[in-house]
C-alpha cells in the first residue's frame, strides 16, 4: 500500500521519480493488454471498457506536469481498486519496459503531452514525451515476443489547414509543434508494422465528455457558463470543429484491436462540424443564463475548420459515432455540475 499512498500524496505539480509498481494483475479471461496515459482523459475511460470485457491490464501513466495531476489521480484510485489492473507510474521515455510488457498481447498508446499553444514554448518537453516515449515503446514491443499489435492515438492537428473535410491520403501539414510531434510519432508507428508487429493510428478530433481536460476550450466555456465567468472567446467563433465524445473513441480504440487493419492510420471524429457560436448558443440553452463572452485574436496553431472524412473508419473498424454533440455537451456540462457543486450554487 505504501506506492498506491504515494500516488495520493503527490501534489498536483508533482512527477513520480521512479517506476512504481502499485498492484500486480492476476487471473481474467483475456490476455493482458497495456494503456499508457491510462490516468488521463480518455485513458482512463479506455481502461474501464477493457476491464469490463474481460482483459486484464497493464496501465502505464507519467503524471507529468501538463496540467494538474488531482483529476488524473482520483481516476488512477478507480481503477487500482479493479483486481485485474495494474499501474505503473513512470517516465515512458526513460523506464525499462521488458517486465511491463510481459505477457502483454495489445499496447493501447495514448500518453503524450497535448495542448497546441504551450508546444509553440515548450518544444523539447514535446519531443521528449510524444516522440522519444513512442520510439522507446515501438522498439520495446518488437522485441517482447507477445505483442501483436500496437494502436496509437493520432491527432487531427497532423493535418494543420487542410480542405474539410479531412482524408487520411491527404498530405499532412501540420503548423505547431504540437502536430509534428504527434505527425513523427505516428510514422513511427505505422513504420514498425512488420511481420511480428500491427500498428494502426487513429487520427481523433477534439475530444470532449465528462472528464475533459481542463484547459480544454468546452471544459472551459463550461465551468465559466455555470459560474457567470467571462468566456475568452479566440477568434469570431466561426471556427468550426468536429468534436467527438469520449465514449466514440473509446468505441473505435476496442473496435482497433482486433480490426483488419494494419500500417494505416484512420480518422475517429463525430461526424459532423459545429462552430464555436453554436456551441456557446447551446451552452446558455444548458446554463439557462446569459453568457458573458469577451473576443479575443485567433490562437496560434489554431486552425479555421476540421472535419474527419469516417469512410476509412467505417469500413475497416465498423465505426461509427453514436453521440451527437448537443447530447454530448449536456453530458458534459451535468458532469461538471456533479464534480463542482459549488458551481450549481453560484448558478442557481
Amino acid at each position: 500500500m505504501n506506492d498506491l499512498r504515494r500516488i495520493q500524496e503527490w501534489d498536483g505539480e508533482a512527477r513520480p521519480e521512479s517506476t512504481n509498481r502499485i498492484r500486480i494483475a492476476s487471473g481474467g479471461s483475456r490476455a493482458a493488454c497495456m494503456v499508457t496515459g491510462a490516468a488521463g482523459f480518455i485513458g482512463s475511460r479506455l481502461c474501464a471498457r477493457l476491464l469490463g470485457e474481460g482483459w486484464r491490464v497493464v496501465g502505464l501513466d507519467g503524471f507529468t506536469d501538463s496540467y494538474s495531476t488531482l483529476e488524473k489521480r482520483e481516476r488512477a484510485r478507480e481503477l487500482v481498486r479493479h483486481p485485474h489492473f495494474e499501474l505503473i507510474a513512470g517516465d515512458l521515455a526513460a523506464m525499462a519496459l521488458d517486465q511491463p510488457l510481459a505477457g502483454v498481447e495489445a499496447v493501447f498508446h495514448l500518453a503524450g503531452r497535448a495542448g497546441v499553444r504551450p508546444s509553440f514554448e515548450l518544444g523539447g518537453r514535446y519531443e521528449h514525451d510524444n516522440v522519444t516515449a513512442t520510439r522507446r515503446l515501438l522498439a520495446a514491443c518488437q522485441a517482447s515476443g507477445t505483442v501483436r499489435r500496437v494502436v496509437y492515438a493520432s491527432s487531427s492537428s497532423v493535418y494543420g489547414v487542410a480542405s474539410v473535410p479531412f482524408r487520411e491520403d491527404a498530405a499532412p501539414a501540420p503548423i505547431s509543434p504540437y502536430g509534428c510531434t504527434k505527425l513523427e510519432a505516428e510514422r513511427l508507428c505505422l513504420a514498425a508494422s512488420g511481420p511480428s508487429l500491427e500498428t494502426v493510428a487513429l487520427r481523433l478530433f477534439t475530444v470532449y465528455g465528462p472528464g475533459q481536460r481542463p484547459d480544454m476550450a468546452l471544459r472551459r466555456f463550461a465551468e465559466a457558463g455555470l459560474t457567470g465567468g467571462e468566456i475568452e472567446l479566440l477568434g469570431d467563433g466561426t471556427q468550426t470543429r468536429d468534436f467527438t465524445h469520449v465514449d466514440d473513441v473509446v468505441q473505435a480504440f476496442v473496435r482497433a484491436a482486433d480490426a483488419p487493419v494494419d500500417g494505416l492510420a484512420v480518422n475517429v471524429g463525430g461526424g459532423s462540424r459545429v462552430s464555436l457560436l453554436e456551441v456557446l448558443g447551446l451552452l446558455e440553452d444548458l446554463v439557462d443564463r446569459p453568457l458573458r463572452v469577451s473576443m479575443s485574436d485567433v490562437a496560434r496553431g489554431d486552425v479555421p475548420h476540421t472535419e474527419s472524412d469516417l469512410a476509412r473508419a467505417s469500413g475497416l473498424l465498423g465505426f461509427r459515432p453514436q453521440m451527437c454533440f448537443a447530447e454530448g455537451f449536456a453530458d458534459e456540462v451535468n458532469w461538471l455540475r456533479r464534480l463542482r457543486p459549488e458551481l450549481v450554487a453560484r448558478s442557481g
